[in-house]
């Protein structure tokens, strides 16, 4: 049952990757402009506003390239640090516990973002696919070296 969980992982952290980063691009897009219900209920943060504006640039770019699995480790580092900022500058100082003070989106989304720095884009993203394309070519490079050398 162990071996069948572990060839399953890199799937299940692609899989994870694409839901947390969809949902993450959601949230900027909805601040950005407008669409699933706006942002804070209706309309879009003004262009340039600190920190809201900035924070769903973050959402729309990071969360988009987590999704894809495009740079993910450096996306995933840079959202973290947005949610854990939202969370000690906005959420924290209202009330301690996330539950308390609003705050639950934030950590969750901090704490996987945090994870995905340390697991990887996983199957399924650009990630993988572009450094198994260089190892390939790498490695075609090299044998055709070795062919000029023998000759």
């Amino acid at each position: 049952m162990t071996g069948r969980l572990d060839r399953a992982q890199p799937y299940a952290i692609g899989m994870f990757r694409i839901v947390v980063g969809l949902l993450f691009a959601c949230h900027g897009a909805a601040s950005l402009f407008g669409v699933l219900g706006g942002a804070h209920g209706g309309g879009t943060i003004p262009a340039g506003t600190w920190p809201g504006w900035y924070a769903a640039v973050i959402q729309l770019v990071g969360g988009g390239l987590v999704m894809i699995g495009l740079g993910t480790r450096a996306a995933a580092f840079i959202s973290s640090g947005s949610m854990a900022y939202a969370y000690f500058k906005v959420h924290q100082p209202e009330a301690l516990w996330p539950l308390q003070n609003s705050g639950e989106a934030s950590a969750m989304f901090c704490w996987a973002f945090l994870l995905l720095v340390f697991t990887g884009s996983g199957a399924l993203g650009l990630d993988r696919l572009l450094a198994s394309r260089s190892r390939d070519e790498g490695t075609r490079q090299r044998t055709r070296k070795t062919a000029t050398a023998s000759a």
